[in-house]
């Protein structure tokens, strides 16, 4: 079995889970400084972005669970489902519901992310094994497990600043060894949107920001606020 970036693919499902670039449905923080439409278009170049790197690591499986509907972003090479009602929690303990043996899942808020950074998480994973990619906001951005158990997510409290830390210790209390991801910025505010195109300047996502087009157009340096330092991550 091979992988579309060729070589011998991991036996792990990676799963995407994110919104359908709408406007007025996602990246909501961004507005203001951005309109509803510019906001769209950034999250449409992060989730592209993002898949992406999903597309050119070698899986056995590749998993977009979506609230709402594929577009002309999707390419091709995902498997679609549904994202199931409900919190946060919820959804993406279904994700992992969808999945036998080892998975991964991450967001659309970090079109940084890179078949480099997913790959410790992606080699023979061991019975009690889990990886956590923790996130600047106190969140997390990745996470891993050997066996997909939604009870490991149901009931931690989403997109606040302690998720991360609490999700951490629900691994450790299930007696599973948590192996650490690389720490990343999400893309919730229009200063992180200046950050994480620094971070990755040759992708979709930078590109779009630098070119200073109508719908994307860099946002003006601020500081950042109380808000940006301490609220949790955004829902994917």
């Amino acid at each position: 079995m091979s992988g579309a970036a060729g070589g011998p693919a991991s036996g792990t499902t990676l799963i995407v889970l994110a919104k359908a670039p709408v406007p007025g449905r996602v990246k909501t923080r961004l507005t203001p400084p951005y309109t509803p439409e510019e906001a769209a278009r950034i999250a449409e170049a992060s989730l592209a972005d993002t898949l992406d790197a999903v597309l050119a690591t070698p899986v056995r499986r590749r998993l977009l669970v979506l609230d709402g509907e594929p577009g002309s972003w999707l390419p091709r090479g995902f498997e679609v489902v549904p994202q199931c009602a409900g919190g946060l929690d919820e959804r993406i303990a279904a994700a992992f519901a969808a999945c036998t043996g080892p998975a991964l899942l991450i967001g659309m808020d970090t079109p940084q992310v890179s078949p480099a950074l997913l790959a410790p998480a992606l080699a023979d994973p061991g019975p009690d094994d889990a990886w956590f990619g923790a996130a600047e906001d106190g969140g997390f951005w990745a996470l891993g497990l050997t066996e997909p158990d939604p009870s490991l997510l149901l009931g931690v409290p989403m997109s606040v600043a302690e998720t991360g830390r609490v999700q951490r210790q629900r691994l450790y209390d299930a007696g599973l060894t948590v192996r650490e991801l690389a720490r990343l910025r999400d893309v919730d505010t229009a200063r992180d949107a200046q950050l994480v195109a620094a971070e990755a300047p040759h992708g979709r996502f930078a590109r779009s920001l630098a070119a200073g087009t109508p719908a994307i157009r860099p946002p003006a340096a601020q500081p950042p606020t109380a808000g940006s330092l301490t609220a949790g991550p955004r829902a994917w």
